[in-house]
């Protein structure tokens, strides 16, 4: 095939890897199976006799069943520079009778690889775009399956450890089983100005792309990545309760027990360098309202929503760490039983000690 004088999409990879292990991961059946699909599938059936005039197939499935598939003819094949194979979606993004083509170089660097790969013969520029995210996810696969690092390689979470939602994010990769890279930044500073427009932590980076705010960071890592789910199982009602208590968690827990209380010891504005008086007992009764919600919320239950942990508990967990920590709230987490005991059960979790974070005052 010649390449088609249409739209195309060009991307760069650096891989730390040997540009033979590169060129075998994309001719190999076991590698191709190993990587070859966006993070959130798996690939369910795969094929390749990789000579030129050989022929591939891939097929990706998703957590609900959706089978996208996607096959062509080798090209090209010159281990370990350069391979070109047709690419025809079976079942996916465009039509069967739509052939491209790929055309995948390999530089070696220092360290590693360059990848540089073109994608030719979209029939329009929105196709083309369509096609963007999925190869970032796919080439992030490769990444995380050649890197020494794995996925630590790929994935980045940028923020301080000493923030709750980071940690809340951490705790989430934690009970996914899955390896990272933390970045420390401090909100609203450079460090962090050219990943968040509005300044905050923390920010995520897998690859290419980049998150923030936590809500879409644990969405992403939910459904990107296997282990245990973050959100509840079940009826629509329990679902939708997990979901009441995250926006519950972010929009008033946050800002009486972090902003109102927590960072009046940790940050002291008041008189001589001590912490304000007036704000902290301003914020306590709304504290020790909250708790007591919570401790309803709980009954018998060690988490907030369903039979196991989930988002809310991850969102919860470090900010009663904090409160925990200073006069006030202790003695207030003394009064609800059902919060001191879920909290127990939360910090027990390998999850919890591995991302505990240095000390706070």
């Amino acid at each position: 095939m010649t390449q088609a004088a249409t739209f195309q999409l060009e991307m760069t990879r650096f891989i730390r890897a040997p540009r033979e292990r590169v060129f075998d991961a994309f001719t190999h059946q076991d590698a191709l199976a190993a990587w070859h699909c966006p993070r959130g599938m798996h690939v369910s059936d795969v094929s390749a006799d990789a000579r030129v005039g050989g022929r591939y197939r891939i097929a990706m499935t998703a957590r609900d069943g959706t089978c996208f598939i996607v096959g062509g003819e080798y090209q090209s094949l010159d281990r370990a520079d350069f391979l070109a194979y047709t690419w025809t979606w079976e079942r996916g993004a465009m039509p069967p009778d739509r052939v491209t083509l790929i055309e995948v170089t390999l530089i070696a660097r220092d360290g590693g690889t360059a990848l540089h790969m073109r994608h030719t013969g979209f029939p329009d520029a929105m196709t083309r775009d369509g096609h963007i995210p999925g190869w970032q996810s796919v080439f992030n696969r490769l990444s995380d399956y050649l890197d020494p690092a794995g996925s630590a390689g790929t994935l980045t979470v940028i923020g301080d450890p000493r923030s709750s939602y980071c940690r809340t994010v951490r705790m989430a990769l934690a009970e996914k089983g899955v390896a990272y890279t933390l970045q420390p930044a401090a909100p609203h500073t450079p460090d962090i100005a050219d990943h968040h427009p509005f300044g905050r932590i923390p920010v995520l980076r897998d690859g290419d792309l980049e998150l923030y705010e936590t809500r879409a960071i644990l969405g992403y890592i939910d459904e990107a990545f296997d282990g245990p789910g973050l959100l509840p199982t079940g009826p629509a009602a329990i679902r939708a309760r997990g979901e009441q208590w995250i926006s519950v968690i972010n929009c008033y827990t946050y800002d009486a027990m972090v902003r109102r209380y927590v960072l009046q010891y940790i940050f002291p504005k008041g008189a001589d360098g001590q912490p304000d008086r007036a704000a902290i007992d301003a914020a306590v009764p709304e504290v020790d309202r909250q708790l007591g919600l919570f401790d309803d919320a709980y009954g018998a239950r060690d988490y907030l929503a369903g039979s196991a942990p989930s988002m809310a508990d991850y969102l919860l967990a470090p900010i009663l760490f904090y409160v925990d920590a200073f006069p006030e709230g202790s003695a207030m987490l003394d009064k609800y039983p059902n919060v001191r005991r879920a909290q127990a059960a939360m910090r027990a979790r390998p999850s919890f000690t591995a991302t505990q974070p240095p000390p706070a005052h």
